[in-house]
């Protein structure tokens, strides 16, 4: 048996009155929310999300009517040059201060530090152009495919890893190019899953997007259709009852969006969320792991219990991509590795994504975890929990005709033990759960059945 040690930092409260800094900075927040909420009440048509797309924030001058304290103005617009920016008015109104230190601001507001590319980066680091046999198809795995149906976002997020194309223009996928696609899918039975995705196909009109369904559910082979969208994140007025309506006749249909930080989740998103699941579609959720933004293993438990509030299922955390214009974003694959870490035991399954890792060369999504293997041997296997408890699983019998192995002279313990099947258990001293069950430990066995 062990111990393990938990320390803490106390941090003193002082009555000491806010620094000059604090307080401009609280002023330029107070300037920055009456600006927003004044565009807001000015305009009757804000929940219509046409309305909500043709006055994106697409230019500094229009940054600066709603946030007048920005800094940086000739940066931001230097990069809006080379990656275009787009902002819907919805999700300006979620930004609380017009700096990078603001999770909204920094996924939406471009900045100088996008210039800044490490040879490493790619333009089209998944090697996308190379698995796409069709215009606007990408067939990676053998089973599914991708569709590319517009090239148009709400809002441009600064870590998409189109971003080689994301902006520099706004078509939808065409009636002849449709038809290319579908001739393909046919001649490919082997592909059932089909993922219509962008741009986001949720900024289509409700009837383009049935024109692609109609497209697809006439391949025989074609059993699942999911669209991939920001909109219930961006602009959750899209989600009319008018789509959803429309959607339901072509199940089964998933849906997986893009929530990255808590602040995300408003009353509107909720709303959203809820006519697409009332709606029969599965909802999920691919968040990307970014820097200062939601890599606080705190932050990202947050934003996965706030997702499952609104039925939304935590699908992937992917690891940033290694795309030209978004090093400021990526962390450390052990960074991820340490989310994982600390979501398990921690929160339900449910509520705890797969970490993935897209490759490079089109390599696809390899799933990474902790390592709960610790050692093997043909007759048990080791393996370690979340609170570090060590436990001895053994393998069947007369699979293996390897002899269980004897103790070592030297009489030792630890995970050899456990290996060869001495020992079960190396359970820590101090861990939560064990001080719980002190308190509760039946005395009989009367006494335990008596609790089930």
């Amino acid at each position: 048996m062990y111990i393990l040690k938990n320390s803490s930092e106390s941090k003193e409260q002082t009555d000491e009155p806010p620094s000059p800094s604090v307080l401009d900075q609280r002023t330029r927040l107070k300037s920055t929310v009456i600006s927003i909420q004044k565009h807001h009440k000015k305009h009757s048509c804000w929940n219509d999300w046409r309305w909500q797309i043709n006055n994106r924030i697409r230019t500094v001058e229009q940054l600066v009517e709603r946030f007048p304290n920005l800094a940086n103005r000739n940066e931001i617009a230097a990069v809006a040059k080379k990656y275009p920016m787009a902002i819907t008015p919805y999700y300006a109104s979620l930004i609380r201060s017009a700096c990078p230190t603001d999770p909204i601001f920094a996924m939406s507001v471009p900045q100088i530090s996008e210039l800044a590319d490490p040879a490493f980066l790619s333009e089209d680091p998944l090697e996308e152009m190379l698995d796409s046999p069709v215009p606007g198809l990408i067939h990676r795995y053998t089973d599914r495919a991708l569709i590319i149906s517009t090239t148009a976002c709400a809002s441009y997020c600064r870590h998409c890893t189109r971003k080689r194309i994301a902006g520099t223009r706004e078509t939808a996928i065409s009636q002849a190019r449709l038809r290319q696609i579908v001739a393909y899918l046919r001649a490919h039975p082997e592909i059932s899953d089909c993922i219509i995705s962008g741009g986001d196909p949720f900024t289509m009109s409700t009837g383009s997007i049935e024109q692609i369904l109609i497209a697809l559910r006439s391949v025989p082979s074609i059993d699942i259709i999911r669209f991939g969208t920001r909109t219930p994140v961006v602009l959750p007025m899209r989600i009319t009852d008018e789509l959803v309506a429309m959607l339901k006749k072509y199940h089964p249909i998933w849906v997986n969006t893009h929530f990255n930080h808590p602040r995300e989740i408003t009353e509107q998103s909720r709303q959203a969320c809820a006519k697409i699941v009332d709606a029969g579609i599965p909802l999920g959720n691919q968040s990307v792991l970014l820097r200062q933004i939601n890599d606080d293993p705190k932050v990202f438990e947050q934003l996965c219990r706030e997702l499952i509030k609104i039925r939304v299922r935590p699908y992937y955390l992917f690891q940033c991509d290694i795309v030209k214009g978004t090093e400021h974003f990526r962390t450390p694959v052990s960074k991820g590795i340490e989310i994982m870490e600390y979501l398990r035991g921690r929160v339900s399954g449910l509520a705890i994504p797969l970490y993935i890792v897209d490759a490079p060369h089109g390599g696809g999504k390899i799933p990474v975890l902790p390592n709960y293997v610790v050692s093997v041997s043909p007759t048990h296997t080791v393996l370690r929990n979340y609170e570090g408890m060590l436990v001895s699983y053994p393998e069947p019998e007369g699979l293996c005709d390897a002899p269980k192995a004897g103790k070592p002279k030297d009489d030792a313990d630890g995970v050899w033990s456990l290996t060869c099947g001495d020992a079960t258990a190396i359970i820590p001293g101090n861990s939560k759960r064990r001080r719980r069950r002190q308190n509760i430990q039946p005395e009989n066995d009367s006494s335990a059945r008596e609790r089930f």
